[in-house]
């Protein structure tokens, strides 16, 4: 999922209190939780450095003489850096994500 169809989700974009209890309820055990929780957290993170790496290849250092384009390049940059740092964190993503059944894992047999 790219960056932008994570600022099209419907959520509290901070972190909030949350019952522990119901976190183990679909696992059966917190620490499973927390690890599928943070591996997912993990890809998200992933994802927005991946995205962001594409979008920041366009901004390449073109040695040129013309301080109009360079402060141009530069307020994008700056506008490019302040749209990922206004994302939620890729923990809460992976939260609501895990909330809302939206987090398909697969548990090792024991």
């Amino acid at each position: 999922m790219k960056a932008n169809e994570y600022t099209k989700t419907k959520m509290n974009p901070f972190a909030i209190t949350r019952d522990l209890r119901e976190f183990d309820k679909e696992t059966g055990n917190i620490y499973e939780t927390v690890a599928i929780l943070s591996k997912r957290a993990n890809q998200i993170a992933s994802e927005f450095k991946e995205d962001f790496q594409d979008r920041a290849k366009d901004f390449a250092s073109h040695h040129t003489s013309d301080t109009f384009e360079e402060n141009l390049e530069n307020r994008e940059q700056v506008e490019l850096a302040r749209f990922y740092e206004q994302l939620p964190k890729p923990t809460i993503l992976a939260i609501n994500e895990f909330e809302h059944s939206e987090i398909h894992y697969k548990l090792p047999e024991k």
